[in-house]
């Protein structure tokens, strides 16, 4: 129905390197769709390196880590993780995905409780699945209902909290020093995904678990490396004897082929700049804040947003798929956000920022959206 209509949404073609602006359709338009937060993705340092580890260790390892897969490259990332995070080791998998589907399912058995936030992301879900433990959900950032959830479980069982520290389509943030108060009280073990929190927040891109100053009290902690760090891949960092027993049974990680060496490579340089380069951190924000500012007192409804992700609410599908369309026409890229990715009543356009958007950019996509949802009559 949709392609019919002109308004289908997805796998729209980029034919140019994935930067503030884009070439699309043989046109250049501003992009407020990418993960990219700190706009490394065509940084000439980390081509460089990719381009380096290439020439060095070739396009692939033709194995597992497990195997032959393992290079060098791949352990001196692991120790570099570690450290930057601040826990004891790290691990590397070739997806971000592919950590939560095959850690999540390593950590809790039979007779154990798993608890989730119901806006948690897919990966986690589908982590969830792959468990023999008993699932339960409480309503997003409840922590009534969390606890609610924790006085169901045996108090001598396993009780494993999985959150986002950021909410990839709402941008709010998760209530870590909540939680972690919780998980004292009732003996519980706490894994924090931190894929849209790397690089945004914390010292030098830590994470929001360094933002809160709880590293130490979370007890696991996932990254990837598709959005901050410029490249594709993802991590857990948590004490040895987690990280060991993982090493040796998490299934994605033992029956997969190892990260090429050029993404391996990139995700390294990247981290370095994230270090070296605190400016950058410092222009995300600036930008994020002016973004906010703005798009408050244009009246669009922005929820309770506390990152470079800003949701547009619009509340109707069909709404949703034409006011992306339109903004496309105007020049604008930004995220359609439909059903399962939010409730049927949650509809909204993403908005994404990066550490290299300027404020002309900013104002320029605001005015167009501000036309269009008026077009729309979804702001009056």
């Amino acid at each position: 129905m949709y392609m019919e209509k002109g308004v289908y949404p997805y796998f729209r073609e980029i034919d140019s390197h994935q930067d503030t602006e884009v070439m699309m359709d043989g046109k250049k338009v501003l992009m407020f769709g990418s993960n990219s937060y700190m706009g490394l993705t065509y940084d000439q340092r980390i081509i460089n390196a990719a381009i380096e580890a290439t020439r060095k260790y070739g396009t692939g390892c033709a194995g597992s880590r497990l195997l032959n897969g393992t290079l060098d490259i791949h352990v001196q990332l692991e120790k570099e993780l570690a450290e930057f995070i601040g826990k004891d080791e790290a691990l590397c998998f070739s997806t971000g995905f592919t950590v939560n589907e095959g850690v999540i399912p390593q950590l809790v058995g039979r007779g154990d409780y798993i608890i989730c936030d119901d806006r948690d992301h897919a990966s986690i879900v589908d982590g969830r699945r792959l468990t023999f433990a008993t699932q339960l959900k409480y309503k997003h950032n409840d922590m009534e209902a969390l606890e609610k959830e924790l006085q169901k479980c045996e108090p001598d069982a396993i009780k494993l909290i999985v959150v986002d520290s950021v909410f990839s389509m709402e941008g709010d943030l998760a209530n870590l020093p909540e939680i972690i108060r919780l998980k004292k009280k009732y003996n519980a073990t706490v894994y924090v995904d931190e894929a849209h929190g790397v690089g945004v927040f914390g010292r030098n891109g830590r994470g929001v678990c360094d933002h809160f100053g709880l590293t130490d009290e979370v007890d696991l902690i996932m990254g990837t490396f598709s959005k901050s760090l410029a490249s594709i891949g993802g991590f857990v960092a948590a004490d040895k004897d987690i990280i060991n027993w993982l090493r040796h049974n998490a299934r994605s990680y033992i029956f997969q082929a190892s990260s090429t060496p050029a993404a391996t490579a990139a995700a390294m340089e990247a981290l370095h700049i994230l270090q070296t380069e605190p400016q950058r951190q410092e222009n995300l924000w600036k930008i994020t804040n002016y973004a906010l500012k703005r798009f408050r007192e244009c009246g669009f409804e922005i929820g309770d947003t506390e990152s470079p992700i800003i949701p547009l609410y619009v509340r109707d599908t069909d709404k949703t798929f034409l006011v992306t369309k339109m903004a496309f026409d105007e020049g604008v890229f930004i995220n359609p956000v439909i059903p399962p990715a939010c409730a049927p009543q949650d509809t909204l356009v993403r908005f994404a920022l990066m550490a290299t958007h300027t404020k002309e950019q900013v104002d320029f996509a605001i005015d167009k959206l501000l036309k269009c949802f008026k077009e729309l009559e979804i702001i009056k």
